[in-house]
């Protein structure tokens, strides 16, 4: 008689559920796997992020550097990157004919520059182990249901052998079997199941998941840009600039990096690093707060004050909105002149001492109130999810519910913008693919 194939079902068809599903096909033929997807669209994110590239990894190979990246979550990931990491995922897709490069910031994209690459790799892969993909079915309900078994094979052991022996003694006398029903009143059965429907708002899949004991930390946006309306400096949209530094008026928050200036306000990696560190601060303060932007990050108010003279005495004949000495980018300078009621015709030398205060203060702390954010709809990163404490850093198991699992985004995890996020997602579905794998004894390969 024919053995029965154990099911995986894994709800999310994004970066985290695509890579636990083919991989935990790949480690264990016997298991049948099936991606459960609510849209029409798969792998959405990977097509549209970094422009249509992809950012699929960092090169950030060190553990200790690459942990600092997440604003929540370094405890856990310590343990998980461990297993998986930046260097294993660039080995991951080299082995399958994907080559990625370096770019001078550290993101990493496919050499092809396009996130088509690494879509059609992991199609491939499914494809290759015959994952099933159901597609406009959302989850409505998942229940569980607690079965009794008492005995755990000898190459289940072997497998397990990393994991503590009361740990093991417990899955083996309370696997667990899931009922999923669907939107459309289908129900599909699973010996194992994966969340992995990250994304903000996550309130429906919260509800199920609450049922099954779970707890959740409140999720809000993270990685957004600034709203300054009705400020000028909107009017130079496009603008961009090499590296400012941001502070937040009342708060210890501060990022520095490129900055964008936009129609609505200020985007670039400084402020989308600044809105994940601050994304539960900003939320309680319903978006709405004041930044100094210095936009010489090597002076203070000090040293610029300190240098200024010798600044006069050198361009002393020269217009001053013909000359700028600081490298801005000329609509900028032009734009600080005007907001300090600097006349761009009048001389270095003829620069009054009440106009060259405001400049000074407006080139070192540019002040500008913050009402509002923008997200976009296929980009959003989310901060809040699942507890960490309730999942498993080694297994991405809950500690509630055997058989269980997590990936991606659906925790409480998120990084700064440049590749993080995805490379949790990688990591994090390959470790739930592997737990998976271990419980159903294959030739489980090391990354």
């Amino acid at each position: 008689m024919k053995k029965e194939r154990k099911i995986l079902v894994v709800i999310g068809g994004g970066a985290a559920g695509f890579f636990c599903a083919v991989n935990a096909a790949g480690m264990n033929p016997e298991l049948k796997v099936v991606i459960v997807e609510k849209s029409n669209k798969l792998l959405s994110k990977v097509r549209v992020s970094g422009g249509g590239r992809c950012n699929v990894t960092h090169a950030c190979f060190e553990i200790s550097s690459l942990v600092k990246k997440y604003p929540r979550g370094t405890s856990f990931l310590k343990k998980s990157f461990h297993q998986f990491n930046a260097n294993h995922c660039v080995q991951w897709f080299q082995e399958r004919g994907v080559e990625l490069k370096t770019e001078a910031d550290g993101r990493m994209f496919s050499i092809t520059d396009t996130s088509q690459t690494i879509i059609d790799c992991l199609l491939k892969e499914a494809n290759k182990y015959e994952v099933e993909v159901l597609m406009n079915s959302e989850v409505k309900v998942i229940a569980s249901q607690q079965e009794s078994k008492s005995n755990t094979s000898t190459n289940t052991q072997e497998y397990l052998s990393d994991i503590p022996h009361s740990e093991i003694e417990a899955r083996s006398e309370n696997t667990s079997s899931f009922l999923l029903e669907l939107g459309n009143g289908e129900q599909l059965r699973a010996d194992y199941v994966c969340v992995a429907c990250g994304g903000y708002p996550k309130s429906s899949m919260f509800e199920w998941l609450t049922r099954l004991g779970h707890s959740i930390e409140l999720p809000v946006p993270s990685l957004f840009t600034f709203n300054i309306p009705d400020n000028p400096i909107i009017q130079l949209m496009g603008v961009a600039v090499e590296k400012a530094q941001i502070k937040v008026i009342g708060s210890k928050l501060s990022s520095d990096g490129p900055l964008l200036i936009t129609h609505w306000g200020m985007s670039g990696p400084a402020i989308l690093k600044l809105s994940a560190w601050g994304a539960r601060e900003f939320a309680d303060q319903n978006y709405h707060f004041t930044i100094l932007v210095n936009w010489l990050p090597a002076y203070t108010e000090q040293a610029l004050r300190n240098e200024w003279q010798d600044i006069r005495d050198r361009l002393a004949a020269q217009k001053i909105g013909n000359r700028n000495p600081f490298s801005l980018p000329n609509r900028l300078w032009s734009h600080l002149l005007a907001v300090s009621g600097v006349n761009e015709t009048i001389r270095w030398a003829d620069l009054p001492g009440k106009e060259q205060n405001r400049l000074m203060k407006n080139l070192v702390a540019n002040e500008f109130v913050v009402n509002g954010k923008t997200t976009f709809k296929e980009e959003f990163v989310t901060c809040g999810g699942i507890k960490l404490g309730e999942v498993n850093a080694n297994t991405m198991e809950s500690k509630l519910v055997p058989n269980l699992y997590f990936a991606g985004e659906i925790m409480d995890v998120d990084g700064i913008t440049g590749g993080f996020n995805f490379q949790h997602a990688w990591t994090s579905g390959w470790i739930a693919a592997r737990s998976v794998g271990e419980l159903n004894p294959a030739v489980i390969s090391k990354p």
